[in-house]
């Protein structure tokens, strides 16, 4: 069980790696986002070398390169890791913000050490959970869970962790409704709305890369219901 810290503060620092490691994890601490951004490509290609599933614990507020700016830059390069956000900011729109930038989920500080080990634990168990063999096609689009990401010819669009466990649920329901809860508990794995929009902020991110591989398929948003996937005729 292995986790990457990039966060400045010492004090904060040294709590985490300490409860984390008498946790059994294996803990690597950074410091700076510059060399976070590096040490985040070695540790999720060692991750997948070896099998393990490892969670970045990520600050927003970093010197030199922000977590959010990191975050993005991550993401854009292809890199999947499962990414827990930090920060000192609560409000919702900063959440929402870190969450689009490819967060896959995000805790405010102060906050409670178990329920971090519950986020990491959450993190973990959805990284080595077993793909079903479903429904992975829809149009011209193909679900590649070894990537992981969408194929269309000879484009391809990688998916997060999150982005790839909620399309899964949508393909899997062929062409039904999904309603809101369920997603929150496949997903997120939680019975309770976290009172923010996160579900929408996926969907979009999700519909934003359906469309790059193929314009007919979308998400469609049934409201006071749920969710659907659909592929419009021509």
């Amino acid at each position: 069980m292995e986790i990457l810290l990039v966060e400045d503060e010492a004090r904060v620092a040294d709590f985490l790696v300490r409860g984390l490691q008498a946790e059994g994890y294996s803990v690597q601490w950074v410091k700076n986002g510059r060399l976070g951004l590096a040490a985040a490509e070695v540790f999720a290609k060692d991750c997948a070398q070896a099998g393990t599933a490892g969670v970045m614990i990520l600050d927003i507020m970093l010197p030199e390169l922000d977590g959010l700016t990191l975050c993005q830059m991550l993401r854009q390069r292809g890199v999947q890791l499962p990414i827990l956000m930090l920060s000192a900011m609560g409000e919702t729109s900063d959440r929402v913000d870190g969450l689009r930038r490819g967060a896959d989920d995000y805790l405010p500080k102060p906050f409670e050490f178990d329920e971090l080990l519950a986020r990491i634990e959450a993190l973990m168990r959805r990284a080595k959970q077993p793909q079903q063999e479903k429904a992975s096609s829809i149009g011209m689009i193909a679900l590649d869970r070894d990537l992981p990401g969408l194929r269309a010819k000879d484009q391809e669009v990688p998916l997060t962790l999150l982005e790839l466990s909620l399309i899964e649920l949508l393909l899997a329901a062929e062409g039904k409704t999904v309603s809101r809860e369920r997603i929150l508990s496949r997903v997120w794995q939680t019975s309770r709305d976290p009172l923010t929009n996160i579900v929408d902020v996926y969907i979009s991110r999700l519909r934003r890369k359906l469309q790059k591989l193929d314009s007919s398929v979308t998400i469609l948003n049934v409201r006071g219901l749920g969710y659907r996937i659909t592929q419009s005729r021509p």
